[in-house]
């Protein structure tokens, strides 16, 4: 029975009377498209129509882009929509995550890294009126998941960091934001990611805590901001051995280690039961691995809903998961009674974000002539700017070479190392201007000069390989001639779906910093807290934890002296190993 009075949803009369006459009038059919949301695609009014008219959904999301295009599809999705839709975004790290123009406020860790309570509002602030400005009323964010294992592909930079504190302090200040914006937020992803080293949109990943270990880390967040009032969870494909056995002490291997996502010990046991949610249940997103090598979709599409969530995120055929949903129904798998409490949750959590009431007025979306103003809000871009400044860490300068001097250390060689080698990156040609800007002569290394051992030994030198295989070959005088000092940028993050990222030396070894006893060098990540486990050899080390011009322009501050380093590291960046430090 779904408590429409109670947390999340505190609905008065009228918004009660409004789902409980809403899901009477339902059809089955009706009922079967609100439990899914899904991915965005197309902004084809055919397309549209077909979510709108022939499948009834009850969410979408789409990646971000232009805020213009993203008012104009949401405005024609909600116009057809016989019931408002909840229209969601990973406004994870501030508003780019719904438009592209929006303001990029900086990722969790270097939010937490300011060490200023009030970031963690700011972010909320910026990212979900930033979102909403463009129609999105469900933020997938804010990741309250805990970083303890360095390894893990995943987390890193999205989270908060490792302590417990930190993360509720950050979160609950993003909760009172969105709540500020009528924005439903999605704490992720239950029962926690953080601990395992593989992702779960490869497998099941697990997270193998300790019952008692799990709930006061773990289980204590998701406690606090249920009874902080977050309207939804989202459940990772993620198991929890130790909670569900304690839980059911009988329960099988195979029940042990089921995704959180179909697992109901942890949906109604953990979740529902012990830390008391009455809110909406949303799987992630249903084409990971981790769910999908479980059971046959076909099974695995009615049981999501039968085990405990409210909604089904994404798909790889709706049409086809649709029919699986109305199947699993029909064949009485799906009861009536669990169908139509997960669309209460769905209709009742539309109701407290006064969907109905805005359908009614016609004010879901806003109008296209309050988008500029929203983007370009000075207050959202000096908080980013603040951010960016209290965020910057120093790991280390064992060797006393800061600050940067543009007289002493004129000539600089600058190694910028990214995914992709380019000469167009965009990024490394914002930190070679600013270091110009600054008053020192850059080399900037042409990376493209990675040496195929295959194609050296067929005879296919490229001129880049063969600066290379120069550079490899001449002597180490010719190398300290030419600079006072060597700076390596490195912008390489963990990314899903990817077992694990390090960093990448190109040109057989003569990529990496092989010069750190010839001349001065500094190492500055913008991805990535634990790049100092691959360059242990460098002993000056920043982490500026967000890829941007905010950061890019805060760091040179405090490479060069102008401003103190403030940024207090959220995990630990030597990894646990003393030779690092």
């Amino acid at each position: 029975m779904v408590n429409l009075k109670a947390k999340p949803f505190n609905l008065e009369q009228g918004a009660i009377d409004w789902v409980v006459s809403t899901l009477e009038q339902m059809t089955v059919e009706e009922k079967i498209g609100q439990l899914f949301c899904t991915i965005g695609m197309s902004d084809d009014r055919g397309a549209l129509d077909y979510l709108t008219k022939d499948i009834q959904v009850g969410g979408i999301m789409y990646r971000p882009t232009t805020g213009e295009n993203l008012i104009e599809t949401h405005a024609y999705l909600q116009e057809q929509s016989k019931i408002p839709l909840l229209i969601a975004a990973n406004l994870e790290s501030g508003g780019q995550g719904a438009a592209m123009e929006g303001t990029n406020f900086g990722m969790p860790m270097g939010v937490a890294a300011t060490n200023n309570a009030e970031m963690g509002y700011r972010l909320g602030k910026v990212s979900c009126a930033q979102g909403a400005a463009v129609g999105i009323n469900w933020a997938f964010a804010p990741i309250v998941d805990i970083d303890r294992n360095f390894r893990n592909p995943i987390t890193n930079l999205r989270t908060f960091g490792r302590s417990v504190e930190t993360i509720l302090t950050m979160s609950k200040g993003y909760l009172k934001a969105a709540d500020e914006e009528n924005m439903a937020v999605s704490i992720k992803h239950f029962p926690g990611d953080g601990v395992d080293e593989r992702d779960q949109h490869l497998l099941t990943s697990i997270n193998d805590l300790p019952a008692d270990e799990w709930r006061e880390s773990f289980g204590r967040i998701y406690g606090e901001l249920i009874e902080e009032g977050a309207k939804t969870v989202m459940v990772g494909h993620i198991a929890q051995p130790n909670m569900v056995e304690a839980i059911n002490p009988k329960a099988t291997k195979e029940e042990r280690y089921t995704p959180g996502s179909l697992s109901p010990e942890l949906l109604n046991g953990v979740l529902r039961d012990e830390l008391n949610f009455n809110g909406l249940i949303v799987t992630d997103a249903t084409l990971m691995v981790g769910f999908t090598s479980f059971m046959s979709r076909k099974e695995a599409v009615p049981q999501a809903i039968v085990r405990g969530c409210d909604m089904f995120l994404f798909n790889r055929s709706l049409a086809e998961d649709y029919q699986y949903m109305l199947e699993g129904y029909q064949e009485g798998v799906l009861t009536e009674e669990r169908l139509n409490e997960a669309v209460t949750r769905i209709l009742a959590t539309k109701a407290s974000l006064n969907l109905h009431e805005k359908q009614a007025k016609g004010t879901l979306v806003p109008d296209k002539s309050e988008l500029a103003a929203a983007m370009n809000h000075a207050t959202y871009i000096e908080w980013a700017k603040e951010c960016a400044n209290e965020a910057v860490t120093l790991v280390k300068d064992t060797q006393a070479l800061l600050p940067l001097d543009p007289i002493k250390h004129k000539r600089l060689y600058l190694n910028v190392i990214e995914r992709s080698l380019s000469k167009e990156s965009s990024f490394a040609k914002m930190v070679k201007e600013a270091l110009e800007k600054e008053g020192f002569e850059v080399h900037l290394r042409n990376r493209l000069g990675n040496i195929d051992a295959a194609k050296l030994m067929a005879g296919d030198v490229s001129e880049e390989m063969m600066t290379s295989l120069g550079d490899m070959q001449s002597p180490m005088r010719d190398f300290t001639d030419q600079y006072d000092a060597a700076l390596i940028v490195a912008n390489m993050g963990t990314s899903s779906n990817e077992v694990v990222v390090r960093l990448a030396f190109d040109a057989l070894g003569n990529d990496i910093p092989w010069f750190v006893k010839d001349i001065p060098t500094a190492f500055v990540s913008f991805a990535n807290p634990y790049h100092l486990l691959d360059v242990p050899m460098i002993e000056t080390v920043v982490n500026s934890y967000t890829a941007s011009p905010y950061t890019i322009a805060a760091t040179m501050d405090r490479l060069l002296g102008r401003a103190p380093f403030t940024g207090v590291s959220p995990v630990d960046p030597y990894c646990g190993r003393d030779e690092l430090k």
